[in-house]
């Protein structure tokens, strides 16, 4: 196991892989990190990589969260507006 995420230490250990096995890996999948990107590409030049799932829908919940609150305030804002405009 190797400790830590930093690419150098990570890139070190995995290039005591021969690059003739790293070649035949055909698709990795990361986290969304920079470094993790680095890693992929620098170790396995081959490999597709591909985002995994969770941070994917994390973000894109992240974001309809967002819009959510957003639009629930309006509508608050407005119905407050329209209940005030009637007095």
């Amino acid at each position: 196991m190797i400790a830590g995420t930093k690419a150098d230490a990570v890139i070190a250990i995995i290039e005591k892989i021969s690059l003739k096995q790293r070649n035949q890996v055909t698709e990795i999948t990361l986290d969304m990190a920079a470094n993790m990107g680095l890693i992929a590409k620098k170790c396995f030049p081959n490999a597709t990589r591909v985002t995994d799932r969770f941070h994917v829908q994390k973000l894109a919940l992240e974001a309809l969260q967002e819009i959510r609150i957003k639009y629930r305030w309006q509508a608050i804002d407005g119905s407050i507006l329209n209940v005030v405009g009637k007095y």
